[in-house]
């Protein structure tokens, strides 16, 4: 029989044809419509049935995992250890975003004609931004703690957006049945254990058609971010090259020196191995920009190649997507300060460590979807009086930036995930399994 390529390397192809293929549309006389119109509904339909399974996916994977655990103790002490390495890792990854910042200050060689054409450009699209960011400023301080707990569920469960509800409900519903009796409990569990086990069915059937769906969505966002004069695009990154690269560095230090120092630190699984074996994950949250939509696939990646146990890869990724945002947080630091600098202003040492406070906590509230960060970059902006219409300067390379800190967030939850197990002692002595990384969907496409 022929050797099927491997998923991952069927993703690399569809991504570097899908640059290709963009980049032909923009230089040639072919209309963009064609590919807007043809093209990038394949993407979006890729995206929309990753986003159909994410809130089934948290909501059985999430009541299994709290009630297979048999101990509320045993939660709340794997709760306690998620919530304490995730903040740590927002605090640390924000403070590699400043440190970068204030050395190399990319700000500052911003030519003020770039910066008024972009403030011109932009203001319209700065301007709905900062009236999203107003109404969450004119919240109570507790409505974060108030937005968990939802209304409807049957509602929250139609929005990805109120992930963090279904959370709360499927935790809610896991404790709730570790304190029944166990002859009205098992029926219940073994209803979404089989449920979740058809949703992971449907996951597999999604990544056959992976390839299609990155090769789309990175055809149509080269030809969007180009628009009807490719010469403005290519221009606007290279004004905003040098903050882009301070972003990215510190992206890069994430995840080739942090995430392996920690995995070193407190495991004993082998860095290489263990990028090897969430590549595809990555792979999608880089075309996806969303660490909601990528869930289903982080979740199988850390269980069947880590080996990390369902029961805590069902607890860990779900509330990781939801509330750890660690590329997007370095990305708030990094650009806070970057638009102080273009607009000569000097932050104060008391302004940053605010920074450092506000964008661990907007990194809770922003929802594992493209552009949300942004939102929450002007909450981080106005807390230390920079006007928030400067995201306007950011705006252009962010769709490209997204991207990649969606890698870093995704990176980072499979990171803690496997830390976590590893301290539970539900991590295998062999750590890495030796079996094929995509048999589970290779076999489905195996003929009979």
């Amino acid at each position: 029989m022929r050797k099927k390529i491997p998923l991952h390397t069927q993703i690399i192809i569809g991504l570097v044809l899908g640059l290709i293929f963009g980049l032909l549309v923009i230089k040639s006389s072919i209309p963009n419509s064609y590919t807007l119109d043809y093209i990038k509904p394949i993407g979006t339909i890729f995206i929309n049935a990753l986003k159909m399974i994410a809130v089934p996916l948290v909501l059985s994977s999430l009541i299994v995992g709290v009630s297979n655990l048999g101990d509320v103790s045993k939660l709340s002490r794997i709760g306690g250890k998620t919530i304490g390495i995730y903040l740590c890792t927002t605090v640390l990854a924000i403070s590699i975003g400043l440190l970068l910042v204030n050395v190399f200050k990319p700000g500052k060689s911003l030519p003020t004609e770039t910066r008024e054409n972009l403030m011109t450009l932009y203001q319209g699209d700065a301007g709905s931004k900062v009236g999203l960011a107003s109404e969450i400023k004119e919240q109570s301080p507790l409505q974060p703690v108030i937005d968990i707990v939802p209304e409807n569920i049957f509602q929250a469960t139609t929005d990805n957006a109120a992930m963090l509800q279904v959370v709360f409900f499927a935790l809610i519903v896991g404790v709730a049945l570790l304190k029944i009796q166990k002859s009205k409990a098992d029926p219940i569990i073994a209803f979404f254990d089989g449920f979740n086990d058809v949703i992971i069915q449907i996951v597999n059937y999604i990544m056959m058609v992976a390839p299609y769906g990155v090769f789309a969505l990175m055809a149509s966002l080269i030809v969007e971010i180009a628009g009807e004069n490719p010469d403005s695009a290519v221009q606007l990154l290279l004004a905003l090259l040098k903050y882009s690269l301070v972003v990215l560095g510190g992206l890069f230090l994430m995840v080739l020196v942090i995430y392996p120092a920690i995995l070193i630190a407190f495991t004993k699984v082998p860095y290489k191995d263990f990028f090897k074996a969430i590549r595809p994950a990555q792979l999608l949250a880089f075309t996806t920009s969303s660490s909601s939509a990528t869930l289903p696939v982080t979740m199988k990646q850390a269980e069947e190649e880590i080996g990390v146990s369902e029961n805590i890869s069902s607890f860990v990724l779900p509330l990781g997507a939801t509330v750890n945002m660690d590329g997007t947080s370095l990305y708030q630091g990094v650009a806070a300060v970057f638009i102080a600098q273009a607009l000569g202003m000097e932050l104060s040492l008391t302004q940053q460590l605010m920074i450092v406070l506000t964008a661990t906590l907007a990194s809770i509230g922003s929802a594992g979807v493209p552009g949300a960060g942004l939102i929450m970059l002007i909450i981080v902006l106005e807390s230390i009086q920079v006007p928030a219409a400067g995201i306007a300067l950011i705006i252009a390379p962010d769709r490209i930036l997204d991207m990649f800190r969606t890698v870093v967030n995704v990176t980072g939850d499979v990171v803690v995930c496997t830390v976590v197990a590893s301290t539970e002692g539900e991590l295998p002595e062999g750590l890495i399994r030796k079996s094929n990384p995509f048999t589970a969907n290779e076999s489905i496409q195996e003929e009979a």
